[in-house]
């Protein structure tokens, strides 16, 4: 019994790393996609947020021609669904505000879903412009295992505009959202270990939450995260210390 136990136990997680592992790549799609369409072409070289796209599909080691393909259907040169990107803006609990980047075939459905999501939990959907002010895009690079005095001139040579010491030899390097490609490239070829690089939305004033309004406030935002259409979920939450 304990066997069969065991082996239930190994497939189910099995089949919740498969389901995380086929979201991210979904996602991955859906950006390459929509950045060979409105980035500027399907040449990464003219394009930074292609670029950018393409590192994110290597980093999680899509097949190649899983991600030539995703680039073609979002150039229009083969046939596939007209994928739309969208932001949604609103609050939630304790007036948080909450930036989402959306992409879908289906803007109706999408709309409809994020709404309802919102009001599950107590928050509202906002109108265009109502909290994205308060965020702006930046490039993240992180970087492991370096010395921070060099890795700063490393990194400042390279355009980085800010390196933020993580511990335990974890670092952040903060770029230009249109240069996290070309500061990434430079890091590396001077041997400096990159784990990873993205562009993300970054508030510029953030809310303190507690107790029930924190925990009602993070299950919206993993509620948000979880949804099939949702490629991003930035927030102006500030997690306490502890």
């Amino acid at each position: 019994m304990s066997g069969h136990s065991k082996w239930h136990s190994i497939k189910h997680k099995k089949a919740l790393i498969d389901a995380k592992r086929n979201k991210v790549f979904t996602k991955v799609i859906k950006e390459l996609m929509i950045a060979a369409r409105v980035g500027g072409g399907s040449d990464p070289a003219s394009n930074p947020r292609l670029r950018t796209a393409i590192q994110a599909a290597k980093d999680v080691n899509m097949p190649k021609d899983t991600l030539e393909r995703a680039i073609k259907k979002g150039a229009g040169e083969l046939e596939g669904q007209a994928i739309e990107e969208m932001v949604y803006e609103g609050y939630g609990p304790g007036g948080v505000a909450v930036m989402l980047k959306v992409s879908s075939d289906n803007r109706n459905r999408s709309a409809g879903e994020i709404r309802h999501a919102f009001g599950k939990f107590g928050g509202n959907l906002g109108a265009s412009g109502s909290v994205g002010f308060i965020f702006s895009r930046k490039g993240h690079v992180d970087v492991e295992g370096a010395q921070e005095d060099e890795l700063m001139e490393i990194a400042l040579e390279a355009g980085a505009e800010d390196i933020q010491n993580q511990g335990d030899g974890y670092f952040l390097i903060v770029t230009d959202q249109y240069q996290v490609q070309e500061v990434r490239d430079a890091l590396e070829a001077k041997g400096v270990k990159v784990t990873g690089s993205r562009t993300e939305l970054i508030p510029s004033t953030t809310v303190k939450l507690e107790g029930v309004e924190l925990e009602k406030c993070q299950k919206m935002l993993d509620f948000l995260e979880d949804m099939d259409d949702v490629d991003e979920v930035a927030s102006n939450l500030e997690y306490p210390e502890e």
